[in-house]
Order: C-alpha cells, then sequence, then structure tokens
C-alpha cells in the first residue's frame, strides 16, 4: 500500500512538473514572441535611437572602431550632390575634343573662314549688284502695320461690329503670312537665301505681336463694354454708390501712376515701340527701367558682335565642310555614312545651337530691353536642369511659350477645351511657324520639321513617365538627348538638301 501510494505521488510529482515545465516553455515562447514583435516594431518606429545606442555601445569597446552605417558617395541614396569636379572633368574633355577636332578640320580643309565672304549672301549669285529687295519687302511691313493700327481705331469707335471684328483679324493675320510666301515663290532671284530667311522671321514675328496687339485690345473693349451694361442696369443704391467710390479711388491710383487706358494706348508710338520691344505679348503699360546701364549695354553689344563673328566662322569652318561631305552618303544612302555623317555634325551643330541661345536670348535681347527700358528682362529659365521635354519648352523660349499660353492655352481652357486639346494646338502652330521659317527660304516644301516639332508631343508624355519612374536626371539626359539628334540635326538635313539642289558650289568658298 505504501509503495503504491508512493508510485502515485511520485507519478503525480512527474506529471505536475511536466505540466510545469510545458507551461514555462510555453510562457518563454510567448515573452520571446513579445520581444520579438516589441524590436520589429522598434526597428521601425526607433531606428535612429537603435543606431545611436547600438553607435555608442560600439564606441564604448576597446577596439577603437572606426565603421559606422554609411552608402558611398555615388549612390543616389547617399545624399552626396556636389559634382562640380565632373562638371569641370566634363568641361575640360569637351574642350579637349573640340580643339581637337578644329585641328583635324584645319589640317584637312586648311582655314576656310573669311568674314567678307558672308557679303555674298546679300548679293545675287550671278552678278557683282547687292540685294535691295530685301530691306524694301521689310520696309513694306509697315502697311500691315498701318491698317492694324486704323483697324483698331475703327473698332474703338464701334464703326465694326460684332463677328466682323474676327474675321477681318483673321484675314489680315492670314494674309500677313501668305504675302511672303508668294513674292518669295515668284521672284525668288531678287532675294539671296539669307535675305528670305530674314524676311520669314520678321513677317513671323509681326504675326505673333499683331495677333497680340489685337487680342489685348478686344479684352479691353469687352471689359468697358461689360462695364457700361453693369452701369445701365444698377440703380442708384449703396452698393453703387461703394462701387463708384472704389472705382473713383483705381482711377486717382491709375492718374497718380500715370499709367495709359484704353483707348488712350491707341497711337502709333505705342504700337512701333511694342513692336521694337523684345517681347511677344503687348501690354498698355510694360514695366520700364529707370536708366541705361552704360557698362552692362557695352558687355552685351561686344558679346552680340563677337559671338555673331564666333557663329559665322564655325559655320564657314566647321558646317559647311561637314555638310558637304555628306553629299555622297545621302545621294548613295548609305545608311551607316549618313549616320556617322549626322553624329559628326551632332556636336558642332549643337554647339552652334547653344552660342546661339545665349547671342539670341541673352546678349541681343538685353540689349534690345536695354535701349528700351523694358525692364522685363526674363527671356529664358533653366533649362538646361529640365527633367522631362515640357519642362524643356516651357523654360527655353519663354517670349513664345508667355505668347502661347496667353493667347491660345489659356483661351481654350476658358472654352471648356481639355487641356490636352489646348497643348496640341500650342505644338500644332508652333510646328506650322517652325515649317514655314525653313521650308519658304529654301523652297523646299517638306514636312520633315512639322513632323519633327509633332513628335514631341509624345516625347513629352515618354519623358514624364521617365522622369516619374526613373527620376529626374534619365529625364534630364533625354532632354539633352532631343536636343543634340533632334530637330537641330532636322533642320541641317534641309539645309544638306537645298545645297546639294540648288546652291553653286563655289559660294562661300565650298
Amino acid at each position: 500500500m505504501s509503495i503504491s501510494s508512493g508510485d502515485s505521488d511520485e507519478g503525480k510529482s512527474s506529471e505536475n512538473g511536466a505540466i510545469f515545465f510545458k507551461t514555462g516553455v510555453q510562457n518563454q515562447s510567448e515573452e520571446n514572441r513579445v520581444l520579438r514583435q516589441l524590436r520589429r516594431t522598434k526597428s521601425v518606429t526607433q531606428a535612429e535611437q537603435i543606431t545611436e545606442v547600438e553607435r555608442k555601445a560600439r564606441l564604448s569597446q576597446p577596439d577603437k572602431p572606426i565603421h559606422k552605417p554609411r552608402d558611398s558617395l555615388l549612390s543616389w541614396s547617399s545624399g552626396f550632390n556636389s559634382y562640380e569636379g565632373f562638371v569641370n572633368l566634363g568641361l575640360l574633355v569637351l574642350m579637349l575634343g573640340g580643339i581637337r577636332l578644329f585641328l583635324e578640320n584645319v589640317l584637312k580643309y586648311g582655314v576656310r573662314i573669311n568674314p567678307l565672304s558672308w557679303l555674298l549672301w546679300m548679293k545675287h549669285e550671278h552678278e557683282t549688284d547687292f540685294y535691295y529687295h530685301t530691306p524694301l519687302f521689310l520696309l513694306a511691313a509697315n502697311i500691315h502695320v498701318v491698317f492694324a493700327y486704323h483697324l483698331e481705331h475703327l473698332l474703338a469707335k464701334d464703326k465694326i461690329r460684332g463677328n466682323i471684328e474676327f474675321y477681318v483679324h483673321a484675314a489680315h493675320l492670314g494674309i500677313l503670312l501668305f504675302i511672303p510666301v508668294v513674292i518669295l515663290g515668284i521672284w525668288t532671284h531678287m532675294f539671296s537665301l539669307l535675305g528670305r530667311t530674314v524676311i520669314c522671321i520678321i513677317y513671323t514675328i509681326l504675326f505673333l505681336k499683331l495677333w497680340s496687339y489685337a487680342q489685348v485690345n478686344h479684352w479691353c473693349r469687352s471689359e468697358k463694354s461689360w462695364r457700361k451694361k453693369v452701369s445701365r442696369r444698377r440703380s442708384f443704391s449703396f452698393r453703387k454708390a461703394q462701387d463708384h467710390a472704389i472705382n473713383e479711388e483705381e482711377c486717382d491710383e491709375t492718374t497718380a501712376l500715370n499709367l495709359t487706358q484704353y483707348p488712350d494706348n491707341l497711337t502709333l508710338g505705342d504700337l512701333y515701340y511694342f513692336l521694337a520691344a523684345p517681347t511677344l505679348c503687348y501690354e498698355l503699360n510694360f514695366p520700364r527701367s529707370q536708366r541705361i546701364r552704360i557698362r552692362f549695354l557695352l558687355r552685351r553689344m561686344l558679346e552680340v558682335i563677337v559671338i555673331s563673328n564666333i557663329l559665322l566662322a564655325m559655320f564657314q569652318q566647321w558646317i559647311i565642310p561637314s555638310v558637304k561631305n555628306s553629299f555622297k552618303a545621302f545621294s548613295d544612302l548609305d545608311y551607316m555614312r549618313c549616320a556617322e555623317r549626322l553624329l559628326k555634325l551632332a556636336i558642332p551643330n549643337h554647339i552652334l545651337w547653344l552660342s546661339w541661345f545665349y547671342l539670341c536670348f541673352h546678349s541681343f535681347l538685353n540689349t534690345l530691353a536695354e535701349l528700351l527700358y523694358f525692364a522685363d528682362r526674363d527671356f529664358y529659365q533653366d533649362w538646361w536642369n529640365a527633367k522631362d521635354v515640357g519642362t524643356f519648352w516651357r523654360l527655353w523660349n519663354l517670349p513664345v511659350h508667355k505668347w502661347a499660353v496667353r493667347h491660345i492655352f489659356v483661351p481654350m481652357m476658358t472654352m471648356k477645351y481639355s487641356k490636352t486639346s489646348a497643348s496640341v494646338a500650342v505644338f500644332i502652330l508652333s510646328a506650322a511657324l517652325h515649317e514655314y521659317l525653313v521650308s519658304i527660304p529654301l523652297h523646299m516644301y517638306k514636312i520633315g520639321v512639322f513632323l519633327g516639332m509633332m513628335v514631341q508631343v509624345p516625347l513629352v508624355y515618354i519623358s514624364t513617365k521617365v522622369e516619374a519612374k526613373f527620376g529626374p536626371r534619365l529625364g534630364n539626359l533625354i532632354v539633352w538627348a532631343s536636343l543634340i539628334l533632334g530637330q537641330p540635326l532636322g533642320i541641317m538635313v534641309y539645309y544638306h538638301d537645298y545645297m546639294v539642289k540648288t546652291l553653286d558650289p563655289n559660294i562661300l568658298g565650298l
């Protein structure tokens, strides 16, 4: 009995021990699970504290640690963004490569720079008389200016009403662009290539400016007419008296600031100032600078003279021989050779384009603005940092961009068109004008430049998606690639075809 009782007690104690052990293991595993969960939570929510505690613990060790968690500098996650040394290296490599190409060009073709040879572009290809038709044609553009001026006076006096205003303006602007097509097409021999190019540029600028002039004056007439209608409908009341007091206060401020009001702006002096100003968007009161900065003006004028001659020299020494050597490749449709020629043209053509950008948008427009006391010098933004193609087109040529937004994009959005439709309309007009500036002077009516501009629409979409997925660096590379291998080379192909078909090889020393 005692033995059996002892055995029973021993069995119970062992069973209780097993249960206790099992419970202890379960409690410990639960404890470990909770600790692991706390560590995971802590590693997420208090990562910096854990790193700091670990760092202090490691520094307290006698092994004198020197390592800590950090990324390599060239990793995007490192946060490092100071690459001035690489920029200097790139500039040095480009400079050395350019010097080597220049020396190779001189050794192969000799020195071809001759400023006097450019005078041949101002004279007949087969005669010694200089052209005088180009300046006469440009002077004739004043007919359109005077017509626009008198038309606005008639509209201001309500001599022309309703939709007739729109049709008259549309017909006038259409004729303005169509006249160079007809005159330069019929009497081609009376104008040099340079003269035809200058005519098309001046008439395109005049087209955009007179469009802005007409639309702004229309806005002013609409506002004036609306105010008259509102004043007629209101009876005399406290609200009307309050509005009248506000209008009087605005008039007092306008008088104090000496601001021009519509229709007092309708003078020939005001119109010609706008036509000469470095802007395409008309305003009744442009911001004015207080004085002419003589040193600034002289620097910009010197840049215009020097860079213009550099561009002409580069064109003579670099571009023309390269285009000449591509004749056979294009004639034989040797695609590999054509690709090599185009790539060889890419660098000098792009350097030429960059120099032209600085000459036009910084040196020349600042010179013009300084002479005219025009205070808004926002002609370009940092397009070289553009993260996608759309950003580039918004930043590189601000006079055209502001005109397109003000006179096409915003009015179309006001008329309930979609943003995409308005953007495509802007690109279509821009593509048509680019084609106009190339095809009319060359008498080569293709659609290459137009298609090159319209390709920008899907390219904008693609570059935006690439930038969103892979970052702004790759988007910026797409922008530079499109500049180096895109439309500038397309324009060079146009000039190549023109020289193959029509230009005398003896001209300009070819």
